[in-house]
């Protein structure tokens, strides 16, 4: 099959991936590791969301952000004093596409003539009885693995099909910002660019049907909640909407809270309050690939679909909707289609990271969902002003929430809200998929003056007060 997969003609080929994002090169690259010549069939930009729309532009623009911040609350160190402004937005944002360019060339494009194995078509694909038709032609093939991602998509709110409104994706295109921003939606993306937003001097007010951060831990988003708020966030939730219009003056949406109605306006509006599966035109009905009510393809825990032979992977399954984990799922999907089926899908030990300040980091169980497993729960919940380094970093906003099994004493879940929780909570996560109990956690040696050390405290507080411990809880 030397000739194999060129677009130009019919070919035959031992796996053809559609979606050329983080998943399908993923998927392609496993596949070709396996000694597969391999399909990577893409639309639209190479890379996919996380390098040029999500992850990397969000996550650098936040950062620059946060340096307005600190400089804001360097007055919390004695004798300390800074100030810092956005001078030029539109400098930022180019910045911000040379970084997303420069990562799209280097862990995409660059990353194929490595791998001469693996031949990329761009075009639409469709599945087909034979295989996977694109530009014309028709990819023989009985092995196929769809990454093809999702897309912002927004609330039904009456009158929103006539509101221009922003996204996640134009949102971190903007090259000129606005006086004042709506933000729909109170799940990670809503929240991020909330805080973003404010701190870059925009006038933001969040609204969500339920609440903050509604799959976390209670007490994180709440107090996640007040932070914002602390730093100029209206943030309302428990919110039911009415309807949305748009006017010279900018947008105005009505909703009702606790039975009242109230009118909030702003120049304008960022929809991030949900994700539709990019599967149209993909041909799934006429080959029997069976959909979930929002479209996304239903999967197995081998990422194997409804047909035989066909796999799904990534976003477009609604399936833990982070890039590593489209990545991994890919992977398995790959190997699966090659190799019979034997690698299972295991998210026991995902971590999850909200990249607000404070961050909010889980991996495992929150206790809710534990002692809905009908498990006997065990709970330490820590302030950070427990945690020395929160101490003197100055900056005790947040909290360490731990669960347990009171039957093995295993940690089942840990949940952190610190400004450094994004590189604390892999420990809990290779406590969790190694099986260790708070004992072992709490017999562990951290070191001293890290966020991490909070993990070993909160262990402790199971059955301890920590505040009678002395430095490094020996």
């Amino acid at each position: 099959m030397s000739d194999c997969c060129t677009p130009e003609k019919p070919a035959t080929c031992d796996l053809a991936v559609i979606g050329a994002g983080s998943a399908g090169f993923s998927a392609a690259i496993a596949a070709a590791e396996e000694g597969a010549q391999v399909a990577l069939i893409g639309y639209g930009t190479i890379g996919g969301t996380c390098v040029n729309i999500g992850c990397v532009p969000s996550k650098t623009l936040i950062r620059a952000a946060e340096t307005l911040h600190q400089a804001r609350t360097a007055g919390r160190f004695a004798g300390v004093s800074a100030a810092a402004r956005v001078e030029d937005w539109r400098a930022v944002i180019r910045q911000k596409d040379d970084l997303v360019a420069g990562l799209r060339k280097s862990k995409y494009l660059d990353l194929l003539p490595a791998y001469n194995s693996i031949t990329h078509i761009e075009g639409r694909a469709r599945l087909g009885a034979g295989g996977v038709a694109v530009n014309g032609a028709v990819i023989e093939t009985d092995r196929v693995v769809i990454t093809t991602g999702a897309r912002p998509a927004p609330p039904s709110i009456p009158g929103i099909e006539r509101v221009e409104y922003l996204t996640s994706t134009s949102a971190l295109a903007l090259e000129t910002l606005p006086k004042s921003l709506l933000v729909i939606g109170g799940g990670y993306i809503g929240a991020e660019l909330a805080q973003m937003f404010a701190r870059l001097g925009v006038e933001v007010t969040i609204v969500c049907r339920s609440r903050l951060l509604p799959t976390a831990e209670p007490e994180i988003g709440q107090a996640l909640a007040n932070y914002l708020r602390a730093e100029g966030v209206r943030a309302h939730s428990g919110i039911a909407y009415q309807s949305v219009t748009q006017s010279n003056d900018g947008i105005s949406l009505m909703v009702r809270k606790n039975g009242e109605a109230e009118i909030l306006t702003a120049q304008t509006m960022l929809v991030a309050a949900g994700r539709a599966p990019n599967v149209e035109g993909l041909g799934l009905d006429e080959v029997r690939i069976a959909q979930a009510a929002d479209g996304s393809i239903r999967v197995d825990d081998r990422m194997r679909t409804s047909r035989p032979g066909v796999y799904a992977a990534g976003d477009v399954t609604g399936r833990d909707q982070f890039v590593y984990m489209a990545a991994y799922g890919a992977k398995l999907a790959a190997k699966n289609a090659l190799n019979g089926d034997s690698l299972r899908y295991d998210n026991a030990a995902m971590p999850r990271i909200v990249f607000t300040d404070p961050q909010a980091a889980s991996v495992g169980a929150t206790e809710a969902q534990a002692r809905a497993a009908r498990c006997r729960v065990l709970v330490s919940l820590l302030p950070l002003d427990a945690v020395p380094r929160a101490l003197a970093a100055r900056d005790t906003r947040g909290l360490i929430k731990l669960v347990a099994d009171a039957d093995t004493r295993k940690l089942v879940g840990a949940h952190i809200l610190a400004p450094e929780g994004a590189d604390s909570i892999q420990t809990a996560a290779l406590a969790i998929r190694h099986g260790l109990t708070i004992d072992d956690l709490a017999d562990m040696i951290f070191p001293y003056l890290t966020t991490v050390e909070g993990l070993k405290l909160a262990a402790l507080a199971f059955e301890k007060d920590v505040a009678k411990l002395s430095c490094c809880a020996g």
